[in-house]
Order: structure tokens, then C-alpha cells, then sequence
């Protein structure tokens, strides 16, 4: 059985270790550092699974919305 990844079952470091392993690439790209939208699960602000929707719900709307019109045959869609 896998290890919970929940505030309450983890420490600082290993929630530290959790996000490095999940991005599983140097977070450093071009200045930007994808790790900083883990840093409220790290200091045990929110859940994993609560950054992850709102990343979802901010982001992937505008790409299925974007996809949608760019593919549109006259449908209505």
C-alpha cells in the first residue's frame, strides 16, 4: 500500500521529497519555477489534490474551450 501523501500523515521534508519526485525534472525552467504552486501543500496550506483541481480548473478550461473553437464545424460546439 502506498504512503498517504495528506498534510496530517506527512512531514515538511517528505512532503519536500513528494513534490520533487512527482515533477520528475528539474522544476527550474527558464526562471520559472514550477515547484512554487506546491509551496501551500509543503508549509501544510492545502492538499495535494485541492492544487491540483484549481491548477485544473484555472488552466485546462481555457485549453478544452481553445480546442473547441479552433475545431469547430459549425455544430454549435
Amino acid at each position: 500500500m502506498a504512503k498517504s501523501v495528506l498534510i496530517k500523515d506527512t512531514t515538511v521534508d517528505e512532503r519536500i521529497e513528494i513534490v520533487r519526485d512527482a515533477l520528475g525534472f528539474d522544476s527550474d525552467c527558464e526562471g520559472i519555477d514550477f515547484s512554487d504552486m506546491y509551496d501551500d501543500y509543503i508549509s501544510g496550506k492545502k492538499e495535494l489534490a485541492d492544487i491540483n483541481r484549481e491548477f485544473s480548473e484555472k488552466h485546462c478550461a481555457k485549453f478544452v474551450a481553445s480546442e473547441l473553437k479552433e475545431h469547430s464545424r459549425g455544430c454549435g460546439f
